[in-house]
This record gives C-alpha cells, sequence and structure tokens, in this order.
C-alpha cells in the first residue's frame, strides 16, 4: 500500500517547521548513540509501550520498536486510563540503552537493550511505592550513580519538588534515602520532568514549570549534584502559538550543535513534539530563540536544519495498513494488555480481530475493553476508511471504528437476536461510569456482509469537528450519526481505533475481519 506523508516537517529548503511531530509522544526524551539519535515517549495505560522513535537529523522521525510488551501487572488487563508509564528517560552508558519510567501507583522501573531496535529486557523495579514519577539517571565521573525524580500529588500528597537518590552503579539496588534536593513551590511551581547532565563541572537539571499548558523550560545548575541550585527560566511562550512549551530533552550532534525537543499540549492531537535551538552564554542554555536578548527564548517555528543534516530523505509516521504482513504494524497499540487470543493476520486476507469481552462484564463500554486496537492522530485533517468483513460476527458481538478520547464515538455493526444493525454510538459519563448511547440504529436489510466506514477529522483553524460515514456495494457513502467534537483524554490525545468486542460473557466468539485501511491528510489552515 502506497504510504502518504501526512506530516512534513522537512521543507526541503534546508529548513524545518514545527512542529517535526504531529503526534502524541508525550514527554519525549532523546539520546544520540553515534549518527543515530533515538527518542522514546510515555504511553499510559497503551500496548506495547514505551516506543523508540528513530532519526539521523532530528527531524525526519520513524518509529521503529517498542521496549516493553505488555505491563506486569494484572490490574492493566483492563484499561487503567492515565496510569501506568509515565515520563520515561532514554541513556547510553556502559554499552547499552537505559529506559528509566515511572509508574506512579508502583514505582521506579528500568528496562535495558544492547540493540534499541531489538529486544529489551523484563522491566526492573528499582523503587517500590506510590507517587516517584519522571526519574532520570545519572551516572557520575566518579562511578556514584544516581536517580533524579519528580512527585505526583495524586498519589503522594505534594508537588513541586524535586528528590533525589543514590544507586548501586550496576543499577541493582537503591543506596541510600530517597530526599528533595530542589523546591520550586514559590519559584518554579509543578516543577517535573527532571532530565539531568553535565557540563564543564556545572550539574544542568532541565525541567518544565508552570504546568502543561501555561508553563516554561526551567534549568537549575549547581556545582554539586546534591545542590543547592540556582534557578532560570530558559524557554518560555512569550508572544508565539507555542504554549507550555513542555517537558524534553536536551541532545548534541556530531557537528558539536546543541538541541532541545520539547512537546507542547494540542488538546486533542494530544503532546505534540517541536524542536528548538541551544546556544550557551554565562553558563546557562539559551533555547529558542532570543530577539530581545533577555537570556530566555521563545519557540521558533521555521529554523535552518542541524548543521550536516542536508539531504536527509523525508519520513514521518506511517498511519494506513493494509493488514497483509504477517505482524501488526507498529502504529498500533491495545487499549490495555493484549494477549495473543486478540488477533490474527490471515494472509491474503486482513486483520482477525476476535469478538472478545475483556472488560468489566457488566457493562458494555469500550472504555473497558483492552481489545481495541488503536493510533495516534499523526496529522489536523484527514479523511480514514477501513474495510470489514461481518460475516462471522456471533450474536451479541460488535465491530467497527471509532474516535477514541476523554469520550469516542463510534459506527459498527452490531449483531443481536440474530440479525444485522448498523449503529451509530457515543459515550458520556465520568471514567469510572463510562457509558453508551447507541443514537443511531439502521437496520441491515441486505445480505452483503462488508462495510466500508469512512471517518473524516476537519480543522478549520478555529474548530475540529468529525463526522461518520458508510459505504456497502454500492460505492457511495452515506453519512451516519452526528457532527462529533473529539476531545483528549487525562495527558493522552483522541485516538482512531477499530475493534471486534463481544457484548456478553458467552465463550462461543465470533470475530470480524479488516482490511485496506487507509489515512489521506487534508488541508487545514491551522496554525502549527
Amino acid at each position: 500500500m502506497q504510504k502518504e506523508l501526512l506530516w512534513q516537517s522537512d521543507m526541503e529548503n534546508g529548513h524545518f517547521k514545527n512542529p517535526i511531530l504531529f503526534a502524541d509522544y508525550s514527554d519525549p526524551d532523546v539520546v544520540r548513540v553515534e549518527d543515530t539519535f533515538y527518542m522514546t515517549a510515555s504511553s499510559f495505560n497503551y500496548t506495547p509501550g514505551l516506543p523508540v522513535l528513530v532519526s539521523k537529523d532530528l527531524v525526519n522521525w520513524e518509529l521503529k520498536n517498542y521496549a516493553i510488551k505488555n505491563i506486569d501487572y494484572p490490574r492493566y488487563d483492563v484499561p487503567a486510563h492515565a496510569k501506568g508509564v509515565w515520563a520515561p528517560a532514554i541513556r547510553y552508558h556502559d554499552n547499552k540503552f537505559w529506559i528509566f519510567y515511572g509508574m506512579p501507583d508502583e514505582g521506579i522501573f528500568y528496562v535495558t537493550a544492547e540493540d534499541a531496535l531489538g529486544d529489551w529486557s523484563e522491566p526492573y523495579l528499582l523503587l517500590e511505592g506510590k507517587g516517584y514519577i519522571d526519574p532520570c539517571p545519572f551516572w557520575d565521573e566518579d562511578d556514584r550513580a544516581y536517580v533524579i525524580h519528580g512527585y505526583a500529588k495524586s498519589r503522594i500528597g505534594f508537588k513541586s519538588i524535586l528528590g533525589i537518590f543514590e544507586m548501586s552503579p550496576d543499577c541493582k539496588k537503591v543506596l541510600d534515602d530517597d530526599r528533595f534536593i530542589f523546591d520550586g513551590t514559590v519559584t518554579q511551581p509543578t516543577i517535573e520532568g527532571p532530565k539531568v547532565y553535565k557540563r564543564d563541572g556545572w550539574y544542568y537539571i532541565f525541567a518544565p514549570a508552570g504546568g502543561v499548558k501555561p508553563g516554561w523550560q526551567t534549568v537549575l545548575r549547581s556545582k554539586n549534584i546534591e545542590g543547592p541550585y540556582e534557578e532560570k527560566i530558559v524557554l518560555a511562550q512569550k508572544d508565539t502559538v507555542i504554549n507550555g512549551p513542555h517537558q524534553g530533552a536536551l541532545v548534541d550532534t556530531l557537528a558539536g550543535e546543541e538541541w532541545f525537543i520539547h512537546f507542547q499540549d494540542r488538546g486533542l492531537y494530544g503532546r505534540i513534539e517541536h524542536l528548538q535551538p541551544v546556544v550557551w552564554k554565562d553558563a546557562w542554555p539559551i533555547i529558542g530563540v532570543d530577539p530581545d536578548e533577555d537570556g530566555c527564548g521563545k519557540p521558533c517555528l521555521i529554523h535552518p536544519v542541524p548543521k550536516g543534516m542536508l539531504n536527509v530523505q523525508p519520513t514521518y509516521l506511517e498511519a494506513s495498513d493494509d493488514f497483509m504482513s504477517d505482524s501488526l504494524g507498529l502504529q498500533w497499540q491495545w487499549l490495555g494488555n493484549h494477549k495473543d487470543n486478540f488477533c490474527q493476520m490471515v494472509p491474503e486476507t486482513g486483520l482477525k480481530l476476535n469478538s472478545l469481552n475483556t472488560g468489566d462484564p457488566t457493562t458494555r463500554s469500550l472504555w473497558h475493553s483492552s481489545n481495541v486496537l488503536t493510533q495516534k492522530l499523526v496529522c489536523p485533517a484527514f479523511r480514514a476508511q477501513v474495510t470489514l468483513s461481518v460475516a462471522y460476527l456471533q450474536n451479541n458481538e460488535q465491530a467497527g471504528f471509532v474516535m477514541f478520547g476523554g469520550q469516542y464515538a463510534y459506527v459498527a455493526v452490531r449483531k443481536e437476536h440474530g440479525k444485522r444493525s448498523l449503529v451509530y454510538v457515543e459515550s458520556f459519563g465520568e471514567d469510572e461510569t463510562k457509558e453508551e448511547n447507541t443514537k443511531v440504529i439502521v437496520p441491515w436489510g441486505h445480505s452483503a456482509d462488508e462495510i466500508t466506514i469512512q471517518m473524516q477529522l476537519n480543522n478549520d483553524g478555529e474548530k475540529v469537528t468529525m463526522k461518520m460515514a458508510y459505504c456497502l456495494s454500492d460505492g457511495e457513502f452515506v453519512e451516519i450519526g452526528d457532527e462529533y467534537e473529539p476531545i483528549d483524554h487525562q495527558w493522552v490525545g483522541s485516538k482512531i481505533g477499530i475493534f471486534s468486542v463481544a457484548l456478553d460473557q458467552s465463550c462461543d466468539h465470533g470475530y470480524a475481519v479488516f482490511k485496506n485501511f487507509q489515512v489521506e491528510g487534508l488541508p487545514t489552515p491551522v496554525k502549527h
């Protein structure tokens, strides 16, 4: 299937435009190993988790791997929305890649690999406990090793503070008590997401503060890793449209330049990635551009590409999938922990999704179903469609296409009492009591076993809306349901997804077969 560049940051004229990734890779961190850059990001309750993206120029990125298959706690077998894997840090040390990450209800973990694109180790629980988040490891020149991290108020009762503990250099055990090294309550409220570096004898902690949307980038520095730390705001929104700008990574290039990758919260699109130049003055970094020369930069929209990075082939994230491979495309993630019986790749046919009820047996809500297969939005506006065969759906089962966020809407073929119908459904209610309202029911009324469902996301620069339609064998699309306004959920943006689920606890499950999943970008006046 021909793949389309749905978002292109590389302007192919020696410049790039921000964002470099119009996709929800929250809390990004980046490391360079030789001439290759590796990025990871939060994955929360979605699996596989801890994505690994690769670039040769910091502008053009491809998704290449995941570091964890599932989350090793049974509670994640049902989607634990907004929980799970938070804010990782990726490092290269002792000839291995390391990803440290916090799970706010469980503790601080890490995984390792000699090859970032190969198999990663099983997660190792370094420090157990609630409220520890955003860990960043640091191996000092004296062979001592530390973890600097933040705290989640929702679990531990306070925030705006950074902590530190020493660990053995092999990361097998914690050597002392966790303790505070910086209190930002007054001057840097909600400071979090620390990333630790050492330069010219200074210890630097890059950390966002002020909150996700209204906040800024702070840098702390000290001659002693334990502090005390001086503080300086080095990047802020100022007069730009780039709110935040929030948590990210400092990285250097072979040419000796330094750059900062950070995210911007874009609501329903999630947390999208920007690239900013970094210069140093008086042993402080300035991120972005600083036309008023006050020592605090602002984000740039267009900038020359990193030095020595011309003529890199433009790449981007894949969204379309013909399901003809022997494995799922990397763009797909399940809503919770997944099992082998969720799906099978059927050669020359497509993706077989088994109609399972993996969630709460007392509800029909997709909100509680781990076997919903999702992918991120990767451009501001698009038209997506998928064809599915429903010949083998059993009673009390449905299969369809969903826009999934804090609330969601879907079109599905539902089979009840031996009869099929086409339904348009919207969710409502709070997370713990999420319900669904079937707003449109169209009797099947024909013998066809195949249907194509289409979703169109429109962005006029002021408002983002979605409309769904379906097509039977005559090739004409018929709109169904209301104009819908997608929304984000806590920490994550909206996603598109496909599913085949059971509406009861019967063991006699059917299935649906999906093929020709296509995503086409649409013009939009949205501000970058």
